[in-house]
């Protein structure tokens, strides 16, 4: 049988270094939304916490490792949610935090981001130019590099999303997961492979940003020239080939969808369960309105994993009504 990096083990071992608020987020039946998709839709919410995302979980097990070391610095590139989560963890036990991103990322992740005390630094590019510069600060300033989905621990904190979802009781047949890096997508997957292997875990990226979906696919690093798509989070170019060789392992597809059932995705969630979420948070749901044949009747949960959201552009994508 095919290994991966991650451990069930570990990963249990790794809910005693996450902070609990962090830690057994909802996991709740929307039968509203059930009735509209014709099938079990279960939605666990990964925004009920203090950085509105999943990334705190990881960014616990990096900041506790780094301060049992005696390190007080680290330095980061961000789309947005992992720096706020990364400033966050630091910001309780005493640790600088670096983080670098794109000065077109979503304004109110830059600006939490600022105000959870982090230094930030722009760079006039994509992410992946902000993962170069983040490189360069760790190597000129002989500091921690945190490469998310490259380091364990990212995965193994979202490792944690896909034990509370076993152990909840509540049985269900498919797991919808983002794809964008990688770290959420691998983390759950290992656990459903060793734990749940009767749960298919279905991956789900925008069209728009389509690398590691090319990449799983072709069973070999694909990268893109440009990524065009809402969902900021999940807009990588330039897939790590360890994460990838991972995902080979656990995930049983990995899909593509439309930017209109993003936005589509994000409308329903909101008259149906009352969430205003960000565009990668929604890939599930936007997977199963483009193939309501493939989940007609079948329990699905999609992780609903990020709330940071400017408003003016998510009324400006969902409307008011």
């Amino acid at each position: 049988m095919a290994t991966t990096r991650l451990d069930v083990g570990r990963i249990r071992a790794a809910r005693v270094g996450i902070d609990p608020v962090f830690l057994g987020s909802p996991f709740f039946g929307c039968e509203p939304l059930g009735a509209r998709l014709g099938c079990g839709v279960g939605i666990k919410l990964e925004t009920a916490n203090p950085v509105r995302s999943f990334k705190g979980r990881g960014t616990e097990l990096v900041v506790g490792q780094l301060v049992a070391g005696g390190q007080r610095d680290v330095v980061c590139a961000s789309a947005g949610n992992l720096g706020q989560a990364l400033a966050w963890s630091g910001r309780g036990r005493g640790l600088e935090v670096t983080v670098v991103a794109s000065r077109f990322a979503p304004r109110v992740k830059l600006e939490r981001i600022r105000a959870l005390g982090a230094r930030l630094e722009l760079v006039d590019g994509d992410h992946e130019l902000a993962r170069e510069r983040a490189a360069a600060i760790a190597r000129y300033d002989g500091i921690r590099l945190l490469e998310d989905s490259l380091d364990l621990e990212t995965c193994e904190g979202a490792a944690t999303i896909g034990l509370e979802l076993v152990e909840s009781g509540t049985p269900f047949d498919v797991v919808l997961i983002a794809l964008g890096g990688g770290a959420m997508a691998t983390g759950i997957g290992q656990v459903m492979n060793e734990l749940a292997p009767e749960v298919e875990v279905i991956c789900v990226q925008p069209m728009g940003a389509p690398a590691m979906t090319r990449s799983w696919r072709e069973r070999r690093v694909v990268t893109t020239e440009s990524a065009d798509t809402i969902a900021d989070g999940v807009a990588g170019r330039f897939p790590i080939a360890e994460v990838l060789e991972d995902l080979l392992v656990v995930a049983d597809d990995a899909v593509l969808v439309r930017e209109e059932s993003i936005v589509a995705g994000m409308r329903l969630l909101m008259q149906d369960a009352g969430l205003i979420v960000e565009p990668s948070a929604a890939l599930g749901i936007a997977a199963v309105l483009e193939d309501r044949e493939r989940f007609a009747g079948r329990q699905v949960a999609t992780v609903v994993c990020g709330g940071n959201v400017d408003l003016d552009s998510y009324y400006r994508w969902v409307g008011n009504k």
